[in-house]
């Protein structure tokens, strides 16, 4: 047995080998926000944050894992506002990517929250690791810009 916190919340599971953080989360743990696309860490659906830092679960063995573990469901509160900006700028089409879009952008708004506000290019080339097959990526960029701004208290 393998103990976890995810979400804020101790876990114990059964890890097979160098089974990943993704299956685990998803298999054993029930947590299917978090998607698995390409298993090689290459498209970003299976983001969560490892310890505040994005991490593409499909390529970490949960094994290895000792910090905290953050997924799409426990940070649903806290980016509630995020998620309005993607569905009002339609950032989104099919759904697939979004929750790993979603952990990916709160990593990188989180890093931001002491300056007032993030370059357009900047966000553009920390969200480059989360492939989206169904947008031209500029209504993703400019959710996230936009929401920064804002809890920047930046007047536009």
């Amino acid at each position: 047995m393998h103990r976890l916190k995810i979400n804020g919340e101790q876990v114990e599971v059964d890890v097979r080998g160098a089974e990943s953080l993704a299956a685990v989360l998803r298999e054993r743990v029930g947590l299917i926000g978090t998607k698995i696309a390409c298993e090689r860490g290459e498209c970003g659906a299976c983001t969560v944050l490892v310890e505040g830092r994005a991490t593409m679960s499909c390529i970490q063995p949960a094994a290895l894992v000792t910090g905290d573990v953050e997924t799409i469901e426990g940070l649903a509160e806290e980016i509630l506002d995020l998620r309005a900006e993607f569905a009002d700028r339609g950032a989104f089409q099919c759904g697939f990517c979004t929750p790993g879009q979603l952990v990916r952008a709160t990593a990188l708004l989180r890093d931001a929250a002491p300056r007032a506000g993030l370059d357009p290019e900047e966000v553009r080339h920390q969200m480059s690791g989360n492939i989206c097959r169904c947008t031209g990526y500029q209504a993703i960029v400019a959710a996230v810009v936009d929401v920064a701004e804002r809890r920047a208290g930046v007047d536009r």
